[in-house]
């Protein structure tokens, strides 16, 4: 990276969820809870972590799909906070979407679903102007301009997420969050999105937020990693750093299933099995919500939540017992 300027802090996220559990009574699903990170500007943030963690929350969240329950979003030294900073803010800060099967309207013609964000912001003057913009983003995703006229549905899934790409790239955005948007699609063609995120990002000097749970894809794409259990970022570090040495214990866990591909290895490659399941965020633990699949745990772990903190430049581990562990 040419320059570590901050584009995007995110201060004491929380994002909860009421639900009714009785004729008068509601209890917060914590869908994320008190989560802090920055995104420096033209880096990849890989946010993973496994279902129901929270990740995409906290996407959804970040760009006021969702109002935030508390917390500060700060873009480019600005909070976000008024209904006016949220628009200006969206001409900045795009999204695409996990399934592009259901976030492309299948009445509208790729055109306009592409050009949609151009008439909302009215960032044309003329009709041709908006055409010329449309076939520019077509061809920046590796689509044909006799695709333009063509209905969604005509598609396979990895030219709908192209598409979905292409729309996100319409407002001329520095900011994407990318919400898994390759787990819907073929293994061949994955490869072929991620590494047109990484041409993209080259030429148009864009900044990610990248949610996965898929380990192998988060760490060929991102420069950090951060990891989500249960609404709670647990472990934030450098991703080469990450994958050789996690230092929480669900970090080391979740590295321990990804698949080696040399046999030598992967069989001396001890694999982590966790007990019992995932607690449901509607009644998370007492103090660290990993503690009750955590073979390390004490009582100190059922009293407090244990403080996000630098271990080592760079590296944000959330665990009572990181010094004895590792």
């Amino acid at each position: 990276m040419a320059d570590k300027k901050t584009l995007i802090e995110v201060k004491d996220l929380k994002e909860y969820f009421y639900i009714n559990t009785g004729l008068f009574s509601s209890k917060p699903l914590k869908a994320v809870d008190g989560v802090s990170f920055t995104i420096n500007k033209g880096e990849t943030l890989g946010l993973v972590g496994e279902s129901g963690c929270g990740k995409t929350t906290v996407g959804r969240t970040m760009l006021h799909l969702y109002k935030p329950t508390s917390g500060e979003i700060w873009y480019d030294g600005k909070q976000i906070k008024s209904r006016s900073d949220i628009k200006e803010f969206r001409k900045k800060a795009t999204m695409v979407f996990q399934d592009p099967y259901s976030s492309l309207n299948p009445r509208m013609t790729v055109s306009d679903i592409i050009g949609e964000p151009l008439d909302v912001h009215g960032l044309y003057k003329t009709k041709q102007e908006r055409q010329d913009r449309i076939l520019e983003l077509m061809s920046y995703v590796g689509l044909n301009s006799e695709h333009a006229a063509r209905y969604a549905h005509e598609f396979s899934g990895g030219q709908r997420q192209r598409i979905g790409i292409a729309r996100s790239l319409a407002v001329n955005p520095d900011f994407i969050v990318c919400d898994e948007p390759v787990s819907a699609l073929d293994v061949s063609i994955q490869a072929q999105v991620i590494n047109m995120f990484d041409e993209l990002q080259e030429k148009l000097g864009l900044t990610y937020l990248f949610v996965a749970h898929d380990l192998l894809v988060v760490r060929h794409i991102s420069d950090r990693i951060a990891v989500m259990y249960l609404g709670k970022m647990v472990e934030l570090a450098p991703a080469s750093e990450i994958y050789d040495k996690p230092l929480h214990p669900y970090s080391k866990s979740l590295l321990s299933a990804v698949p080696i591909p040399d046999p030598k290895i992967a069989r001396a490659n001890k694999r982590i099995v966790l007990s019992g399941d995932i607690p449901s965020p509607l009644n998370a633990p007492s103090g660290c919500p990993f503690r009750t699949r955590c073979k390390y745990a004490t009582e100190k772990c059922a009293e407090s939540m244990p403080e996000f903190k630098e271990i080592s430049k760079g590296h944000f581990v959330a665990c009572h017992h990181v010094a004895d562990i590792n």
